[in-house]
């Protein structure tokens, strides 16, 4: 399984929740452990994604949501709909009042990184102070309904390693932007901007979390730096560890807490199997991921926050 917003995103049998009963197997709930959901904005409806909202804000326990950033379909029938990712972040910020929200995660081939910032800032004054900054390199040269995107829609798509210094250098851009009381220049090897600034600033100070999303080295490095929170798709839990083992190594190198940075996980919903689901949760906080994401696959069965509540996230004993 690869990631959403870089990837396809599982579909799983939607069958389930509404109407059922709480499982009597499981965990205790874990206080130091956040728990969030992922509704891909891409063959649904505008109505169902603000249905599902609307529902789990109204749910303490799940504490976060998040849309990805595609132009095209990555999974389904390829011409089917999909939503712009940040426009639709924006509509949901403004009709929710508790959740924190963000794209998992934003292509930063996609958007030049001042208009990002100036985008971002908008969605996190909007939310009053909620947004949950993801990004990431963007997706891989190997997908191809992924990749198709960009030619569609006339966007440059830079291969790896021009890819990846653009995108350091869009970390560093973005964070100047919500942070510098002053204009300033920028001459990189990608991003060149004069006299970029950026007014208003975000509500949060001194700005937005940044999530990175991503497992590649040449990523980890990037996280190790900027990151807030750093987030992989789930799969192989020792693959995850490993992963997170390189940031450890990486935060060490430039002399940050390997701990200051949180690790985050989607794991994909089962609504057939929650045992399934529970189980992988399990692993990763047990594996030291303290920022569980939740994907739900369409079509959304009937209270499908409140039924992840009670089947997933908190399990009666």
């Amino acid at each position: 399984m690869t990631k959403p917003g870089n990837a396809h995103v599982p579909r799983a049998a939607p069958t389930g929740p509404a109407g059922s009963k709480p499982s009597k197997e499981g965990r205790k709930p874990m206080t130091d452990t956040t728990f969030g959901i992922m509704t891909a904005p891409s063959q649904v409806s505008y109505a169902e994604i603000q249905r599902v909202w609307h529902e789990a804000d109204a749910i303490p326990e799940i504490e976060h949501a998040w849309l990805f950033d595609h132009l095209m379909p990555i999974f389904g029938e390829p011409d089917g709909p999909i939503f712009e990712g940040w426009t639709l972040l924006s509509a949901l910020a403004a009709q929710t009042r508790r959740l924190r929200l963000g794209l998992l995660v934003t292509s930063n081939r996609i958007r030049p990184p001042a208009l990002l910032a100036k985008i971002a800032t908008t969605v996190d004054i909007v939310s009053g102070g909620r947004l949950d900054f993801g990004i990431g390199v963007g997706s891989r040269p190997d997908i191809a309904m992924a990749r198709r995107e960009y030619e569609a829609h006339g966007l440059p798509y830079l291969e790896t390693k021009d890819a990846v210094q653009r995108f350091a250098e869009a970390c560093t851009v973005i964070r100047r932007l919500w942070t510098e009381d002053e204009p300033f220049d920028f001459d990189g090897e990608q991003i060149r901007l004069t006299r970029a600034f950026g007014n208003p600033k975000p509500v949060q100070r001194p700005h937005p979390p940044i999530m990175i999303g991503g497992r590649a080295g040449a990523t980890l490095r990037v996280a190790a730096e900027h990151a807030d929170l750093w987030n992989i798709p789930g799969g192989d839990i020792d693959d995850a560890i490993s992963r997170s083992a390189l940031l450890d190594r990486y935060c060490t190198e430039i002399g940050r807490d390997p701990a200051d940075l949180t690790r985050s996980i989607y794991l994909p919903v089962s609504y057939s199997d929650p045992g399934a689901t529970r189980a992988a949760v399990g692993e990763a906080t047990g594996a030291g991921f303290r920022h569980v994401i939740l994907g739900l696959a369409d079509p959304y069965p009937a209270g499908v926050a409140q039924w992840v509540a009670d089947e997933v996230i908190r399990p009666s004993s």
